[in-house]
């Protein structure tokens, strides 16, 4: 059973819905038939695709962390600590 995303035509809202064999959905808004089946973009994901943004989101926080480090070397080079 394939959900669809779908806008209706008297009242504008857009909703996805389960769709059953030989079945016609009705809007939730309004209950109108009228409807206008939209095309919805399928997410593909691959084990490649996961790498890739694991790797990507890693490579950020490592970025982050050397931001860090060099601002409070930096603000210790401002401010000395006596000890």
């Amino acid at each position: 059973m394939p959900i669809y995303e779908y806008k209706c035509r008297v009242c504008g809202h857009q909703f996805e819905t389960l769709v059953r064999a030989a079945s016609t959905p009705n809007c939730p808004s309004c209950q109108s038939e009228d409807l206008e089946r939209l095309l919805s973009v399928p997410v593909v994901t691959s084990a490649g695709m996961k790498k890739a943004a694991l790797g990507a989101a890693r490579k950020q926080a490592a970025q982050k962390r050397r931001g860090e480090e060099t601002q409070r070397q930096e603000e210790e080079r401002r401010h000395p600590h006596d000890h």
